[in-house]
């Protein structure tokens, strides 16, 4: 339960920022592309390494 939780919210949480990015256009400087990066990376490392 816990790895669904934090896979959505990450989902979530990274879509709400390119939404911004795309849409609204909110500002896509380097710091904010290299957090989106590491979200993502963490949820395929949490979908790898989790025991189905």
């Amino acid at each position: 339960m816990g790895t669904a939780y934090a896979i959505w919210t990450g989902i979530g949480a990274a879509g709400a920022v390119i939404f911004g990015i795309i849409m609204v256009g909110e500002p896509a400087n380097p710091g904010r592309l290299v957090a989106i990066a590491l979200i993502l990376s963490g949820i395929v490392m949490l979908n790898l390494f989790s025991p189905s």
